[in-house]
């Protein structure tokens, strides 16, 4: 049965004057994609996919190069969308996450509902799984939709509880045919134990 693998861009160079959208990684979170490439299950990879974002193009792109495979790029892999605050410094981010995943059928400040963005991540999934179930695929994207997709296939209530550890650069994996997690977070570069 073929595994989706779900993976979180790692660090990115923050910048308040450029949209978010556009960050790219940062050198550590460069290092950490090199650092993924040392992960057993990459090898088993047949297909990368990636949000529209740079930091998660960026990520793809390692992957992408390190297996010889194009990353195909879908714009319905974007985070939820939070142009409506742009930037905002970390702790006010973290306590609008917090409402974001608290209150899931509310725009927060703006933000996209987290319903509606739980419902664009798991139907882009379904769409590239409709047309490509044979091989192992890498969704390479970005944290609050990977958590929200995360809960869909658990069959829970959207929480924060579900959220990946922080920093990003986290992957979790289910199969294919029963659509089962068989893998929580689990950070990129940090291989494990048999």
């Amino acid at each position: 049965m073929p595994i989706v693998y779900y993976i979180t861009h790692p660090q990115v160079q923050i910048d308040a004057t450029i949209p978010v959208p556009d960050w790219g990684l940062s050198d550590i979170g460069r290092a950490r994609a090199h650092a993924m490439l040392n992960q057993p299950w990459i090898a088993s990879i047949g297909h990368v996919v990636s949000s529209v974002e740079r930091k998660a193009i960026e990520t793809a792109e390692v992957l992408g190069r390190h297996l010889n495979l194009a990353v195909k790029v879908r714009e319905r892999m974007h985070e939820n969308d939070r142009s409506a605050t742009g930037f905002l410094p970390p702790p006010e981010f973290e306590a609008v996450a917090d409402q974001f995943f608290a209150n899931p059928h509310e725009s927060i400040r703006g933000w996209e509902r987290a319903i509606n963005a739980q419902q664009h991540i798991v139907s882009e999934v379904e769409a590239v799984l409709g047309v490509n179930d044979a091989d192992n695929i890498a969704f390479v994207g970005h944290c609050g939709v990977g958590t929200l997709l995360l809960l869909s296939l658990s069959g829970r209530q959207i929480c924060r509880e579900a959220d990946q550890p922080a920093g990003g650069g986290n992957y979790f994996a289910y199969n294919t045919g029963a659509r089962h997690v068989i893998r929580g977070w689990q950070p990129i570069d940090r291989l494990e134990q048999s």
